[in-house]
């Protein structure tokens, strides 16, 4: 089994987590075959560990690692890339894979600067 993780900061407010959660439905509609969790770095539940270990309890071989951060500080450079090799001595068994932060993709960066401009563009 394949699944993907979206890996974000994480808040105490219930209302921040409603755009994570609406990504994992909009990747869970545009693939079916896929496992889609959301995860968290503090402040709130399940944790990086938490979901890897209910993935690999359902069986998961391959998991992706999304971090949803727009920018690449302390967590994205440091904190993410020693929560991935924990889990890959924890779970040898699944292949762990970790995309960069998505704020560095140029596809994220084009669409965010779109939406912005969309208001202007429309006056």
């Amino acid at each position: 089994m394949k699944a993907i993780v979206l890996f974000a900061h994480g808040s105490r407010d219930p209302l921040w987590h409603g755009p994570i959660k609406a990504i994992a439905t909009r990747i869970k509609e545009m693939s079916t075959d896929l496992e889609v969790r959301c995860a968290y770095l503090e402040l709130t539940e399940p944790t990086l560990m938490q979901t890897t270990a209910e993935l690999s309890k359902l069986g998961c071989t391959q998991l992706h690692i999304t971090p949803l951060f727009l920018g690449v500080g302390k967590h994205a450079r440091e904190d993410l890339p020693l929560l991935v090799q924990e889990l890959k001595q924890s779970y040898p068994l699944i292949e762990i894979t970790c995309a960069p932060s998505i704020g560095e993709d140029a596809r994220i960066i084009d669409a965010v600067a779109k939406v912005s401009l969309n208001p202007l563009s429309q006056s």
